[in-house]
């Protein structure tokens, strides 16, 4: 069966992470996404990564993290002939994505009003820091500003490392995937009514709207959020264990869950201790719960006790490293990692991640690696109806 969003031709102007991360599940669903970068660097992550040596020559791990089953064409869009080259790919397009600050594509004269009078049917994003407007609009937005502004940092950590960064760019990452659902959206309005839409995503309200239960907590309940570490604020023993071995997460939610974890736990009198009998006894006295718990774990390892506690029906896990993680069965069996041996520009074989979801039809996966700067610019030229000696003559010229 074809892809979910074959035949979709998607113009990804995009940097770093967030507009180049939602570009990448387009990718990943079918779409042809075209990488419109900058002669002479590209995208900044093309310089971004752990390894210097990849940094240098384009490809930097940050890069080749997100931009496989793409393809490049390097065009100076600063140029009256390379907005021409870029309204002539728009007049073929179904999507553009954009993450410059508000205002730069409509002083390129490419803002959404004026590309989707070339072409009424185009999904036209914006993915900014704040939105299109607001008195933030013209900050500049990186991730961590962005968690500290929505809340995120200061739920982070408990009360001594409270406010704590996530680990990972969370704010980033979370625009990039809520730009891919919205023009996933439009794009189903388009083919039934063929109706375009111009879409303005804030990486800010994005993530505040992940944030459901702390918002809604203050907002309904009128209570603060506060930092509570690896604990779960909303039951007990719920949170993080160590043991004789390793750290262990444990979900002891409903009664019937603890009452199984202290009998596995060979703690069977914790069941009827008035600190700890009820769920609201339990949650005001968690530390101490806590406690008698973790005396019981140190005498196996998390992983023991991992496979003890789910087999009874009790939720656990392992915590586990990134390397760990990645190696784990699980996620080896469902061959969450893509690898290919002949990547451009690479001295070793290259693993990037797929797609978070499988499909009966055909899992999504990165159909090639990611490009060289501009590797696709006379294909995708000559696609569109340009002779070799036009392409030759803008090359010369600086367009390309």
């Amino acid at each position: 069966m074809s892809a979910l969003l074959s035949g979709v031709r998607v113009l990804d102007l995009t940097n770093v992470l967030a507009g180049p991360f939602c570009c990448y599940q387009l990718a990943l669903m079918g779409a042809d996404v075209v990488k419109v970068e900058a002669p002479g660097g590209g995208d900044l992550a093309r310089q971004l990564g752990a390894d210097p040596a990849l940094n240098e020559r384009l490809m930097g791990a940050s890069f080749l993290a997100q931009n496989a089953a793409k393809r490049s064409i390097a065009l100076n869009l600063k140029s009256d002939a390379g907005k021409a080259v870029f309204r002539k790919l728009v007049a073929g397009a179904d999507v553009v994505v954009e993450n410059f600050r508000p205002g730069v594509m409509e002083r390129l004269g490419l803002g959404a009003q004026a590309l989707r009078a070339l072409r009424p049917r185009l999904v036209y994003c914006a993915i900014s820091g704040f939105g299109q407007d607001g008195p933030l609009r013209d900050n500049p937005a990186y991730d961590q500003i962005v968690q500290g502004l929505s809340g995120v940092m200061s739920v982070t950590g408990d009360a001594q490392s409270a406010p704590l960064r996530v680990g990972y760019p969370v704010s980033d990452t979370i625009g990039g995937l809520t730009a891919a659902l919205a023009i996933s959206g439009a794009l189903v309005r388009v083919g039934r009514t063929g109706e375009g839409e111009t879409i303005d995503v804030s990486m800010l309200e994005a993530t505040l709207v992940t944030m459901g239960w702390q918002v809604s907590n203050w907002l309904i309940a009128g209570v603060e959020p506060q930092a509570l570490g690896n604990e779960n604020m909303t039951a007990a023993p719920s949170g993080t264990f160590v043991t004789g071995e390793g750290v262990l997460n444990i979900a002891a939610n409903k009664q019937e869950q603890f009452e199984k974890l202290c009998r596995i736990v060979g703690r069977p009198e914790l069941i009827q201790d008035k600190r700890f009998s009820a769920r609201e006894a339990r949650k005001t006295n968690r530390y101490a719960l806590k406690a008698e718990l973790e005396t019981a774990l140190g005498e196996r390892s998390a992983r023991e006790w991992s496979l003890a506690l789910n087999a009874a029906g009790v939720p656990a896990g392992e915590v586990l490293t990134v390397p760990q993680a990645l190696a784990h069965p699980q996620v080896e069996g469902r061959g969450l990692v893509r690898r290919f041996s002949d990547a451009p520009g690479l001295d070793r074989e290259l693993a990037v991640v797929r797609a978070g979801f499988r499909l009966a039809s055909g899992d999504p996966t990165p159909r090639c690696p990611p490009p060289l700067l501009g590797a696709d610019t006379d294909a995708i030229l000559s696609e569109i109806g340009y002779e070799a000696a036009e392409i030759a003559a803008m090359r010369d010229a600086g367009v390309l």
